[in-house]
């Protein structure tokens, strides 16, 4: 009695307690189903809200026909069962999805549970055609216009996204929508990572698991569009990074290996690519201001004083050479006090900012010549110079008219300036479409070279001394010399037979001096010396003339086209050099007091004026011939024209839009790994000019750089260049880093690239993943702003900008302090 009479009072207990139960499960229900329905209505497209919502209330009911009808209904289904943590094959799955997709939405969505269903893994079986989905929408748009998208989409919320994921839709065809690529920053997924985020997930409230269920539907949804192959465009956007699939360019320097789209074409190994590369500890990078007598006009082949006091005899200009030391610097050279960015082109001709070069005294020996004055804040050029006190220009067309086959700008393209001053006949060429590159000493002319740089005049500090310049033989179309202080004529004219080998056969010296127009008796033993000696080197004298504005006499010369005069000769004097001597070869050469052959043979180089100007830039020279295999392992003439049309693709859609760079504000810039030229040849129609640089353990292509009309120098990158600090606007460097660091000290170079780079300018890097990581986190320790990175397939490409930034800790360079 008493043990049922209990039971009774239980059963009634029991009754109303489940009776409350149910209620409140009822009421937390119907709550967050609204709840659901609000936000799913912002975020889920219309078309899949009643399937969404069946989900929502995991009302787990056997699927059979529908499931094989709407493969949408069977995802949805999948993603609505609760977190386990046995998530084996799943895991499995999930990983592929990562292999296959290069990663659909940004990093912060991807801190959900990603499980993925067996049918979608089995769909998405041809990555690479997913993969190229992605690139080919991501090329659509530059990555900045890529950025600005994003903050507006996080700034708007759901709603856009729902609205963009209707549009996202053309002619009735899904596109693929790679919201990582809006981000800014590709971050590859990893699957240890997802584990980790799904294990996390499994404590989380309902409420968080429907918020996480609603992301991963869209999700699904994404894959499932990738799914559907590849999409045919209407339309063909301008491309960022342009693919350009050329596979002779890809054995030599893996140029064109994929294209460089954004950061979200990032492959699944881009994250333990960099975390293999990078070092161990990046903030072990630290810098030191190099302490120096030359202080801010610090180069280190030239100021090497430990290497100079120990030269036995300067008779020939030996303490001007190169005298590199044997470890080079990894100090970063300070910036004179009261640094300002430079004035741009063309007004910088005319004036540069005192404190970038605060140097006088020029001013005090040459001022009334007008080669530079002061005038408050500025250094001031007024165009003149020693042997043209009214102007280049005057000079410069004078000279034409004098030799009417001169050409300036057609027949003659490329110039030699010995001895240039400032560089003001140079600098007023560019007005007639000629490139000249100006040469001159450091010497007590302080800084003439440094002043021609900072104008965005072309220059390099070297002189005639007891080695070969660093130029391939029979480049130059015309040479000139206005009191430039050489003596041609002394030791069997051995300076003068340098000349000889620089210029082309038919080509024009022009040489304006004393002993052309004055009658005093050094100026007379002297011109009657060079008599002699250009009449024995086949020298034909074309003019001399007086120029009366400027009270100065020039004289024209033409080198011989033919043998036939040096085997006429009375006496072998100057010799002929042996056929063993190359006149190619010019890196610490010495020089020799002979004559080489001229080519006469139809398909050698030399026997032929190059086309005019502009026709000879795009033009493969005469004596490339498909016989001879090109750089790129295609036959040269080919290999040629493939080089020339990546480059300009590279110029046109990547370098001129996609990077963002202001071009009003680069001048002088450098091609640090030239090839033959292409680059510099695509930026000819820009207002810079392209020093292009061949290093000598490269494919010797820098005869094909001037036979275009453009120009360069050779060059070993293990040592620091010879030019001044803060030279160029833009340094370009293609596959060099990844070479250097096989070969010699990689941090030198990387505190050359910071010597030679004005604050402000920038570098374009294109070289191995592992490389661009690498120089990332280097430039960072340097403070240098980081623009963009991109990679693909294990290529990559960086690029950064420099600051005014300074360490303030100093490194005593012992050899460079007198």
């Amino acid at each position: 009695m008493a043990l049922g009479k209990y039971s009774r009072v239980d059963g009634r207990k029991s009754s109303s307690s489940y009776c409350s139960t149910v209620t409140v499960v009822v009421f937390v229900a119907l709550c967050l189903v609204g709840v659901w329905m609000m936000t799913s209505s912002s975020v889920v497209p219309v078309q899949n809200s009643d399937v969404s919502q069946e989900n929502k209330n995991e009302v787990k009911t056997p699927v059979t026909e529908s499931n094989a009808e709407n493969n949408n209904d069977a995802r949805n289904d999948e993603n609505s069962k609760p977190v386990v943590e046995d998530n084996g094959p799943r895991d499995e799955g999930q990983q592929k999805q990562f292999e296959d997709s290069q990663g659909d939405l940004p990093e912060d969505a991807t801190k959900v549970d990603n499980n993925v269903s067996t049918n979608q893994v089995e769909k998405n079986d041809n990555p690479e055609r997913t993969e190229n989905n992605n690139a080919d929408k991501l090329e659509e748009k530059p990555g900045d216009e890529k950025k600005d998208d994003v903050l507006e989409k996080k700034e708007d919320g759901p709603k856009d996204e729902s609205e963009n994921a209707t549009k996202n839709k053309v002619d009735g065809e899904p596109q693929v929508e790679n919201k990582e690529s809006e981000s800014g920053e590709t971050k590859a997924n990893n699957p240890d990572d997802n584990e980790k985020k799904s294990e996390e997930n499994s404590v989380k409230t309902d409420g968080e698991k429907g918020e996480a269920q609603v992301v991963e539907k869209e999700e699904n949804k994404k894959d499932e569009k990738t799914d559907q192959g590849p999409i045919e465009k209407k339309d063909n956007p301008p491309e960022v990074f342009p693919s350009g699939a050329q596979s002779e360019l890809l054995n030599e320097s893996t140029t064109q290996n994929g294209s460089f789209s954004t950061q979200a074409t990032e492959s699944k190994n881009a994250k333990e690519v960099q975390g293999a590369s990078q070092p161990q500890n990046q903030n072990t990078y630290s810098w030191k201001l190099c302490n120096t007598t030359a202080g801010p006009d610090y180069i280190p082949c030239l100021d090497n004083l430990e290497a100079i006091m120990k030269l036995r005899t300067t008779k020939h200009y030996e303490h001007r050479e190169r005298h590199c030391p044997d470890n080079p610097p990894t100090c970063l050279v300070p910036m004179p006090e009261g640094y300002r960015r430079t004035i741009e082109w063309p007004a910088s001709r005319e004036k540069i900012w005192y404190r970038n070069v605060p140097h006088s005294k020029l001013a005090e020996v040459k001022g009334h010549q007008n080669w530079v004055k002061v005038s408050g804040d500025y250094l001031t050029f007024p165009g003149g110079g020693t042997q043209f006190k009214h102007g280049a220009l005057h000079y410069i067309d004078f000279i034409q008219q004098s030799v009417p086959e001169v050409a300036w700008g057609k027949r003659s393209r490329v110039v030699l300036d010995v001895g240039c001053g400032v560089a003001s006949f140079g600098g007023f060429l560019f007005d007639r479409d000629v490139l000249t590159m100006s040469l001159a000493p450091k010497d007590e002319h302080e800084a003439q070279v440094q002043f021609a740089l900072e104008r965005g005049i072309p220059a390099i500090s070297a002189v005639m001394g007891t080695k070969r310049l660093p130029y391939p033989g029979r480049v130059f179309d015309v040479v000139h010399c206005a009191r430039c202080r050489v003596p041609w004529h002394i030791e069997g004219g051995k300076l003068l037979l340098e000349l000889n080998r620089l210029l082309r056969p038919g080509g024009f010296f022009v040489w304006s001096a004393t002993p052309i127009y004055q009658k005093l008796p050094e100026d007379v033993e002297i011109w009657e010396a060079m008599k002699k000696l250009t009449q024995a080197m086949c020298w034909e004298v074309i003019s001399i003339t007086k120029d009366r504005v400027n009270g100065v006499g020039i004289a024209v010369y033409r080198k011989t086209t033919s043998n036939e005069c040096y085997e006429q000769r009375p006496t072998n004097d100057p010799p002929l050099c042996k056929d063993s001597d190359d006149p190619n070869a010019a890196w610490n050469v010495p020089l020799q007091s002979c004559m080489h052959k001229v080519p006469v043979a139809p398909s050698e180089r030399g026997s032929q004026w190059p086309e005019q100007w502009p026709d000879r830039v795009g033009k493969p020279p005469y004596w490339l011939t498909s016989s001879e295999v090109g750089v790129y392992g295609k036959p040269a003439p080919e290999d040629f024209v493939a080089d020339y049309e990546h480059w300009k693709r590279v110029v046109s859609n990547s370098y001129l839009n996609g990077l963002g760079i202001n071009w009003s504000t680069v001048r002088n810039v450098m091609d640090m790994r030239a090839v033959y030229g292409g680059l510099a040849a695509a930026l000819r129609e820009l207002n810079v000019w392209v020093m292009n640089i061949v290093s000598i353990d490269a494919p010797d292509t820098l005869p094909i750089i001037y036979e275009r009309g453009l120009f360069g120098i050779y060059h070993d990158w293990c040592e620091s260049f010879s030019t001044y600090p803060r030279s160029y606007d833009l340094l370009h460097a293609d596959h060099l880093f990844s070479k250097i660091k096989k070969k010699c000290n990689f941090m030198a170079l990387v505190a050359e690239v910071d010597r030679i780079l004005r604050p402000e300018g920038k570098i374009i890097v294109r070289d191995k993943v592992e490389i661009i990581s690498e120089l990332e986190n280097i430039f960072k320790s340097m403070q240098w702003e980081v623009r963009m990175t991109y990679s693909k397939d294990k290529e990559g490409l960086l690029y950064v900008q420099k600051t005014m930034w300074r360490p303030t800790e100093q490194e005593k360079i012992t050899y460079a302090i007198a």
